[in-house]
C-alpha cells in the first residue's frame, strides 16, 4: 500500500474527514448506554417521566446526529476510494504502454487485464470500507474500555483483559489468509487467461468438435480457484464464530461480577445495563470487523500485485531528444545485429548485417521462426539488440527519441488490428491532421478504396471492436492504408498481406512500388511471388542471413531461397533444372573444343620443336 499512497495525495481532505466523521459517529454511539444508565437510575428509578421523555428526545437527536455524519462519512469516504482507484487505474494503464515488448510478453495480457480491473476494484473497495469502518471498530472497543473505567474499574478489567486476546485472534487470522489471498487472484489470472483463450478461439473449438475438453478444461481451473477460496473463506470465516464465543464469554465474566457489584452496593442497576449495552456494541463492531477484515485481506493482497506492476520497470529508454550525428545516405542498416528474447536460450538472430538504401524495397523471406518479424521489430525499436547496432538514417536507432523514431516508420503487424469506431477515426491513427483527400489516396494505394466505397457513410462508417465486420482481407487493406496515411520514411509490412488474393497482392505491390519520395518498404512474406521484385532480398534461416541478393542471384546461389521458392512454384524447378542441364552441356561442349584447339596447337608446337631440335643437330655436327 506504501507504493500506492501518493494517488491518494489530491484526497488528503476527503481521507481525513471520512474517518473523522466516523468518530464522531462512534462517540454519539458511546454515549447513549450513559443516556440509558441515567434513565434506569434516575428516571424509572424514582418514577420521573419528564426526566424520562427528556432523555428520550435526546437519544432521538444522537441518533439523528449520528446518522448525519455517518453519511457525511460515507460520501467523503467514497469520494476518496472512487477518485483514487480512478487514478491508480490510469497511472497503471499508462506504466503498462510505457513497457516495452520485452516486459510485457514476461507479465502477459491475462494477468494485466485482472489487475486493471479486478485487482483495483477490489483495493478501490478495501480503501472505501477502510476509511469508513476501519478505524470505527477500534474506536468502539477501546472507547467501550474506557468508558467501562469511567463506572467501576473491577469491571473495566474484564474489557481490558479481553481486548488484547480479540486482537491478537485478528492479526493471525489477517497474518495467514493475506498470502492465500494473493493466491487466489493468481488462480483467477489462470481462469481469465482460460476464458480470453477459449472465447477468441471459440470458432477453432467449434470446428474440431473441442467443445467437451474445452469445458473440462475451464472446470478443473475453475474448481482450483473455488477450492482455495473455499479454504480461504474456512479460515476467515473462525474469526466470527472464536471472536463471538470470546466475547460471550467475557459478557457471562462481565454480568456476574456486574451482579455481584450491584449486590453489594458499588454500582447501580443502569450503570450494569451500560456495561452489558458496551460489551455488546463491542459483540457488533467484532462481528463487523470479521467482515472487513476479509476485505481488507483481498484488498492488501490486491494492492501488492498492482504495486508490482508498478515496480517494473522497462527496459527500454528512450533519448528526450534526437542525438547522434548527421543523417547518412542508407536508410536501415545493421550491423552485426544479434537478438535473443528474454528466457530463451539460442538467440533469434544471429551476426545480421546488410544495409537498405532509401527508396528501395527490402524483401524478407524465410521459414516458420526464422525471425522475419523480429528483424522488422528491431528496426521500429520494439525490442533493442542484444549486440551490434541498427542504424535508422546513420544513426543508431537508441538516439532517437520515441517521438521522432516512430513517426519515421509505419508499421502494419502481422496481426489486422483496428478499432472500435469510424473508419475515419482508425486512418487518423496514422496522422491526426490528415485531410480526407489524403485519406483517400492512402486508400486507394492499399486497394481499400472499393470496401469504403461500398459501406453506407463511406468514412463514417463504424467498426465494430478489431473490425470484426469486416473480412480478414479487407481489415487487412485498412491496416495498410493507416500506415500509408502517415506517409513514413520506413513502411514495414510485416506478412501484412497473407489475407489477399493474388491479384489484389500483385495490384497493391504495384501500387507500394509508385509511392512518391524516398520510402523505403520492408515487404515480409511468405510468398516468393511477393518479394520477387524487390532490390534486395533478405532470406533467414534459424536466426541467420543465409541469403540476399535479388531473386535470379538468390536462386542461382542460395539453396534455401531455391527450396522456398521451387515449393511454391514446382513447374520452376524442371525449368530451371532443364536451363541448368543446357548449360553445363553448353560449357561441357566448349570445354571439349577448347580442349581438341589447345591439344591440335600443342601438337603444331612439338612439330616446330622436333624440326628446331633436328635443325640444331645438323648445325652442330
Amino acid at each position: 500500500m506504501r507504493t500506492l499512497a501518493p494517488f491518494l495525495k489530491n484526497y488528503k481532505k476527503e481521507s481525513i474527514l471520512a474517518p473523522f466523521f466516523k468518530f464522531l459517529e462512534v462517540v454519539f454511539d458511546l454515549l447513549v448506554p450513559v443516556v440509558i444508565a441515567r434513565i434506569i437510575d434516575t428516571g424509572v428509578a424514582q418514577d420521573d417521566r419528564g426526566f424520562i421523555l427528556q432523555n428520550f428526545f435526546i437519544l432521538i437527536l444522537m441518533a439523528a446526529a449520528g446518522l448525519t455524519v455517518s453519511i457525511t462519512a460515507q460520501f467523503f469516504a467514497a469520494k476518496a476510494s472512487v477518485g483514487f482507484s480512478a487514478e491508480l487505474r490510469q497511472a497503471v494503464y499508462d506504466h503498462v504502454q510505457g513497457l516495452s515488448y520485452s516486459e510485457l510478453d514476461t507479465l502477459g495480457t491475462d494477468t494485466l487485464i485482472t489487475r486493471l480491473t479486478d485487482d483495483i476494484n477490489q483495493v478501490q473497495n478495501g480503501l472505501n470500507m477502510g476509511l469508513r469502518l476501519l478505524l470505527r471498530s477500534p474506536f468502539i472497543v477501546i472507547g467501550s474500555m474506557v468508558m467501562a473505567f469511567t463506572i467501576n474499574v473491577r469491571c473495566a478489567l474484564i474489557f481490558a483483559a479481553a481486548i488484547p486476546v480479540l486482537f491478537l485472534v485478528v492479526f493471525v487470522i489477517m497474518y495467514l489468509s493475506i498470502p492465500l489471498f494473493r493466491r487466489v487472484q493468481g488462480k483467477l489470472d489462470s481462469v481469465t487467461g482460460l476464458t480470453r483463450e477459449n472465447l477468441t478461439g471459440v470458432r477453432v473449438i467449434r470446428a474440431f468438435c473441442r467443445e467437451k475438453e474445452a469445458v473440462q478444461e475451464f472446470d478443473i481451473s475453475n474448481q482450483e480457484l473455488t477450492k482455495l477460496n473455499e479454504f480461504v473463506g474456512k479460515l476467515s470465516a473462525l474469526l466470527n464464530p472464536v471472536t463471538y464465543v470470546m466475547i460471550n464469554i467475557a459478557t457471562v465474566i462481565l454480568i456476574n461480577h456486574a451482579g455481584l457489584q450491584v449486590n453489594l452496593g458499588n454500582m447501580q442497576q443502569g450503570e450494569a445495563v451500560a456495561l452489558y449495552n458496551y460489551m455488546a456494541q463491542m459483540i457488533i463492531e467484532l462481528i463487523k470487523l470479521a467482515s472487513l477484515i476479509i476485505t481488507l485481506n483481498k484488498s492488501a493482497a490486491c494492492a501488492g500485485r498492482v504495486a508490482a506492476v508498478l515496480h517494473v520497470n522497462s527496459s527500454m529508454k528512450f533519448a528526450a531528444v534526437t542525438t547522434g550525428g548527421p543523417e547518412g545516405d542508407s536508410a536501415v542498416a545493421f550491423e552485426n545485429v544479434t537478438f535473443s528474447y528474454p528466457g530463451t536460450g539460442a538467440p533469434s538472430l544471429s551476426n545480421i548485417s546488410f544495409t537498405a538504401e532509401k527508396g528501395q524495397t527490402i524483401g524478407i523471406i524465410g521459414g516458420t521462426g526464422s525471425g522475419k518479424t523480429t528483424l522488422v521489430n528491431l528496426i521500429a525499436r520494439f525490442y533493442d539488440a542484444t549486440s551490434g547496432k541498427v542504424l535508422l538514417d546513420g544513426r543508431d536507432v537508441t538516439d532517437y527519441s520515441l517521438q521522432d523514431l516512430r513517426d519515421r516508420i509505419g508499421v502494419v503487424p502481422q496481426k489486422a488490428a483496428l478499432f472500435k469506431g469510424s473508419i475515419r477515426d482508425n486512418m487518423k491513427w496514422g496522422r491526426e491532421d490528415a485531410s480526407d483527400e489524403e485519406i483517400w489516396d492512402a486508400l486507394s494505394t492499399a486497394q481499400a478504396k472499393e470496401i469504403v466505397e461500398g459501406k453506407p457513410g463511406q468514412l463514417d462508417f463504424a467498426l465494430e471492436q478489431n473490425g470484426k465486420n469486416l473480412s480478414g482481407g479487407q481489415r487487412q487493406r485498412l491496416t495498410i492504408a493507416r500506415a500509408l496515411v502517415k506517409k513514413p520514411e520506413i513502411l514495414i509490412l510485416d506478412d501484412s498481406a497473407s489475407a489477399l488474393d493474388f491479384a489484389t497482392d500483385a495490384a497493391l505491390r504495384k501500387a507500394l512500388a509508385g509511392l512518391k519520395g524516398q520510402t523505403t518498404t520492408f515487404l515480409v512474406s511468405q510468398r516468393a511471388a511477393s518479394i520477387r521484385q524487390a532490390d534486395q532480398i533478405l532470406v533467414l534461416d534459424d536466426g541467420c542471413l543465409s541469403g540476399i541478393g535479388t531473386h535470379d542471384s538468390l536462386l542461382a546461389s542460395c539453396e534455401t531461397y531455391r527450396e522456398i521458392y521451387f515449393s511454391q512454384f514446382p513447374e520452376e524447378r524442371i525449368k530451371f533444372e532443364s536451363k541448368d542441364q543446357t548449360s553445363s552441356r553448353q560449357l561441357s561442349k566448349e570445354h571439349g573444343g577448347l580442349s581438341a584447339r589447345l591439344s591440335a596447337r600443342g601438337d603444331k608446337n612439338s612439330a616446330a620443336d622436333r624440326n628446331t631440335a633436328e635443325a640444331g643437330k645438323e648445325a652442330f655436327s
